[in-house]
């Protein structure tokens, strides 16, 4: 007997044909999807670089460079580090930004001689991808003062625990070798280039940018939670570097140079108390006083850039009364510029200063400077050349006869709104005009 296929089983049987082919459909559009959300091309760099100690600055600058990136779109940062290490605190707040980062970080520790110790080998952990030069090295990341290690037991108990452990999770996160991390840390082991690459503490050595393409392509790496793949080709570069303000905050925010600020501070201050009027040792004093708690983060940045400010117009204002050759002048010069490159740059601003507008600001405030010392200048020359005040040729109104005297009249005349004593060999009367032809100290003749 021939089984018969009637038309509802046909129907039947070319649903379930098309429900599968739709379930293959979306399952290879779902996969391959993933499949390219996995993959990160990286056409544009933004590259940063450090070579300095690392300092509130430091935050500052990668922090804005982070932001330049994504605003121009650039696919990845690669930040070129050389540091002797720098303030634990500022350090965290560095991971936490490369931590948030949509984009993959790249240190790169060069040229040769560069090195990433203490804080730089922190900061280095937390790479997305890490890169040295050969003649570089990582490491000695044991938390010290200003002085020395840390001598009391159980706070360098602390610090260096906590900053073990955060390291080890960095570099486990990123696929290194914690433990050596950690020793980084603990017995502040240093590690050149190519022994870091043979103990997988870096991902690759680069001796040159040109060859970073090759070195990072078709990479793995873990950012955001999820495992990302690397294309890169043909890659664009494109820098930003520090700006004038913050490379003097770079300066002022190093430990040693806020604590001389202190110290050159507090004994002009002293010196001003012990010989007051002169104002320009206090002054002076005032000024390295604001840097100094700038630098030490006692004084928030925008306090202390607006005091700045408003110190510089003082000793503007004092420098008309105190003769100081210009010292105040220049003290107030420099309090005014400072502070105006300094203000706005707090983690939660959103708007900056014109560096030109601050450049044409104290252009201008230099040249008023620069015109008013020249009169005074060329008056101070004059001094004794030019009698002051004569009213030699003028004509004066008589106001009073005071009588006759010594062979001559005793008058009082008017003159430009000043009545002055006036004698004449001719005789007046009230209300005539007069010429002046001799003037003497307090007195006019005619």
């Amino acid at each position: 007997m021939v089984a018969m296929i009637t038309p509802k089983k046909l129907r039947v049987k070319s649903m379930k044909t098309y429900q599968i082919l739709l379930i293959l459909t979306i399952s290879l559009f779902t996969f391959f999807s993933e499949s390219r959300a996995q993959d990160i091309n990286i056409k544009e760099v933004l590259e940063l670089s450090i070579d300095s100690p690392i300092t509130p600055a430091t935050f500052n600058y990668l922090e804005q460079g982070f932001k330049r990136a994504s605003k121009q779109n650039s696919d990845a940062i690669l930040i070129k580090l050389n540091t002797p290490g720098g303030l634990v605190s500022t350090t965290k707040e560095i991971l936490t930004l490369i931590g948030e980062s949509k984009k993959p970080v790249m240190v790169w520790i060069s040229p040769e001689g560069a090195s990433a110790t203490s804080a730089g080998a922190i900061i280095a952990s937390a790479a997305h991808i890490l890169l040295m030069s050969e003649g570089t090295n990582i490491g000695a990341a044991t938390p010290i003062q200003m002085s020395g290690d840390i001598e009391k037991s159980d706070v360098r108990s602390k610090s260096v625990n906590d900053l073990k452990a955060l390291v080890q999770s960095l570099a486990q996160t990123r696929g290194r070798n914690a433990k050596l991390f950690g020793d980084m840390i603990e017995k502040a082991s240093s590690f050149e280039a190519r022994v870091a690459k043979e103990k997988n503490l870096v991902d690759d050595i680069l001796n040159q940018k040109s060859k970073l393409e090759s070195v990072i392509n078709n990479r793995m790496i873990h950012i955001q939670g999820e495992d990302r793949r690397i294309l890169a080709e043909r890659i664009n570069y494109s820098s930003y570097e520090m700006d004038l303000g913050q490379k003097l905050l770079n300066i002022f925010a190093n430990p040693n140079t806020a604590y001389i600020l202190f110290l050159i501070g507090a004994a002009l201050i002293y010196l001003e108390f012990q010989a007051p009027g002169g104002f320009i040792a206090g002054s002076i004093g005032a000024l390295s006083l604001l840097l100094a708690a700038i630098g030490f983060q006692v004084l928030p940045l925008n306090f202390g850039a607006m005091a700045l400010i408003i110190l510089g117009f003082v000793l503007f204002i004092i420098e008309i009364y105190i003769t100081s050759y210009g010292i105040l002048s220049l003290a107030g010069l420099a309090s005014f510029v400072s502070g105006s490159l300094f203000l706005l740059r707090t983690d939660d601003s959103y708007i900056v200063i014109s560096q030109t507008l601050v450049i044409s600001a104290s252009l201008a405030i230099s040249l008023f400077l620069i015109i008013v010392g020249y009169f005074l200048v060329k008056d101070h020359k004059n001094i004794g050349k030019t009698k002051f005040n004569s009213q030699l040729d003028e004509s004066a109104t008589v106001v009073a006869q005071l009588g006759f005297e010594n062979n001559s009249f005793k008058y009082q005349v008017k003159l430009h709104g000043e009545v002055w004593n006036f004698e004449s060999t001719s005789e007046y009367q009230v209300g005539d005009v007069v010429k002046v032809k001799e003037q003497t100290e307090l007195c006019l003749k005619g």
